[in-house]
């Protein structure tokens, strides 16, 4: 009958391991090289704040985890991080709320982080539009002039807003946008 191949064998075929512990072990007059299997086995709660039951620690099973199921693994603790930070954005100050939700290690990239953030994803976005009008404008000389010459004329400013304030207390509301969206 063939000995069942063990576990660590198996993975060393498919992937083999960054740390190999050995041994020599003298047998007669032969040197025999042993190889002791690396395992680690990490207790730890980490699952945050996250609002998915956990069970007791004595219930707990170790999970076996790879770069092939991380995500999975992430994704059935569901780890969240809920905390008041001051806010730096506005003159007002205070406090605002940051709920951080990690179903996949992608979840930590700083731009996965910022889109989970309120006030952070407005500024991202308001960012990424002006980064999209430097575009627009590099090379579009007649675009830049006049944009330079609308901002530095603040007299025409004033009268632009104060015929759009009259347009709309005509109209009863808001004024109305054009009919290209713009």
């Amino acid at each position: 009958m063939a000995k069942k191949e063990s576990i660590q064998k198996r993975l060393q075929k498919v992937r083999p391991p960054r740390v190999q512990l050995t041994y020599e072990v003298e047998r007669g007059d032969a040197i025999e090289v042993k190889e002791l299997p690396f395992v680690v086995g990490v207790v730890a709660d980490l699952a945050g704040q996250s609002e998915v039951e956990q069970p007791k620690l004595r219930d707990r099973k170790f999970v076996n985890i790879d770069r092939d199921n991380f995500d999975d693994v992430m994704k059935a603790i569901e780890p969240r991080a809920a905390f008041q930070v001051e806010n730096r954005l506005s003159e007002a100050g205070g406090k605002f709320a940051v709920d951080l939700r990690f179903k996949s290690m992608a979840d930590f990239n700083p731009d996965e982080v910022v889109a989970q953030i309120e006030p952070l994803r407005r500024l991202l976005e308001a960012r990424s539009k002006l980064a999209d009008l430097r575009n627009k404008l590099a090379g579009n000389d007649k675009l830049e002039d006049l944009l330079s010459e609308v901002l530095n004329n603040t007299q025409q400013l004033q009268t632009l807003a104060k015929d759009q304030s009259n347009a709309a207390d005509q109209h009863g509301g808001a004024p109305d946008h054009d009919k290209h969206g713009e």
